[in-house]
């Protein structure tokens, strides 16, 4: 996944986190925007990001991560209720 229309793509199919479709062009809108014809450093960082976010998504332990870190974040403010 090298290029935008991969990552357009990828979105398109559900491959990312929800709104990330829209997100990624209204970034990448923005970071055209602010390039100039010789550098276009910002559209790589958006690509980058969002195909690191595609991958992340993808990825089987994400959603195991994701619920330790919520249930982590419960157990350390019943603590800190003194519960």
């Amino acid at each position: 996944m090298k290029t935008i229309g991969d990552i357009r793509v990828a979105l398109r199919f559900g491959h990312g986190f929800p709104g990330d479709l829209e997100a990624f062009e209204a970034d990448l809108q923005r970071a055209l925007e602010a390039s100039s014809e010789t550098d276009l450093n910002a559209v790589a960082t958006v690509i980058v990001d969002y195909r690191g976010r595609i991958r992340l998504y993808q990825d089987p332990d994400f959603d195991m991560a994701v619920q330790e870190g919520i249930d982590l974040a419960a157990r350390l403010k019943r603590e800190a209720q003194g519960r």
